[in-house]
């Protein structure tokens, strides 16, 4: 049975908010991008990555991301 800290890691960093930009696959991973308030968020495979400034950028930076883990 698993704890209650360890229930919480797993969580921490999972639930994207904001509306859904982006929602593909880049080379096997799911990529997932969110305008929150004034930034896009990117999550890959369901853990946050970073926030940018632009969609561009959360893009450009998904795809080298997801081509280094490949």
């Amino acid at each position: 049975m698993k704890r209650y800290k360890e229930i919480l890691l797993e969580l921490a960093g999972r639930k994207p908010a904001g509306k859904s930009v982006f929602n593909k696959k880049l080379n096997g991973f799911p990529v997932l991008i969110t305008k929150e308030k004034n930034e896009f968020v990117v999550y890959i495979d369901g853990d946050r990555l970073d926030s940018f400034k632009s969609q561009r950028e959360a893009e450009q930076s998904a795809q080298k991301v997801t081509k280094a883990l490949k």
